[in-house]
């Protein structure tokens, strides 16, 4: 297994079924915050929920449809970025995140998010890297800033999340866009301020 430093004691991983436990445990710490915008938390009450929701993207890595990795701070697993869509035939895939509240307002979400859209545009060939995020979200709308990403639109009222109808932003950065602006700022550094 592979660790990728992010600075400030924070590391990327990738996440594995046998992780199951130590998933519920994160996820217990943050379950209403992280619930507020995203289904994750929704998704694994329980530990045969979480190690099914792990299993699933066991397999879209292993069918090279997603990815999913663990954000830890000090060796305690406080979030995560994923590819919940990843096509190689269109060169176009969906990133997203989350994170606990304790680890919020540090910049790992957004080192996290820089380390897997450079692998996907520069190892992976991708054009389009996505981010789908409700209107809601401003943490989440602010990572997508940062990443240099464009605001494609709004579809309106597009997914029901706990009984509510919500809109939904896309943003995106293509491959010429992020490969200029990270070459415009090579030496960015490791920390990101919100």
């Amino acid at each position: 297994m592979f660790a990728k430093s992010l600075g400030d004691g924070a590391e990327l991983r990738p996440l594995e079924p046998w992780q199951a436990e130590e998933f519920l445990a994160h996820m217990d710490r943050g379950r209403e915050y992280v619930g507020q915008h995203v289904g994750l938390p929704d998704a694994t009450p329980d530990l045969d929920s979480t190690r099914a929701w792990l299993q699933s993207y066991a397999d879209k890595t292993a069918t090279d449809t997603g990815r999913l990795y663990g954000i830890w701070l000090d060796g305690l697993l406080v979030g995560g970025v994923l590819f919940r869509l990843f096509d190689t035939q269109t060169g176009t895939c969906e990133a997203g995140c989350w994170l606990e509240p304790a680890a919020s307002g540090r910049g790992l979400v957004t080192r996290a998010a820089r380390v897997i859209i450079d692998w996907a545009v520069e190892e992976r060939g991708m054009h389009r890297v996505e981010w789908l995020v409700s209107s809601k979200n401003t943490p989440s709308i602010n990572v997508a800033k940062r990443l240099g990403m464009s605001r494609d639109g709004v579809l309106r009222e597009s997914f029901l999340y706990r009984g509510v109808r919500q809109d939904t932003e896309v943003w995106s950065v293509l491959a010429p866009e992020w490969r200029s602006a990270r070459a415009a700022h090579p030496a960015d550094p490791p920390r990101t301020q919100a």
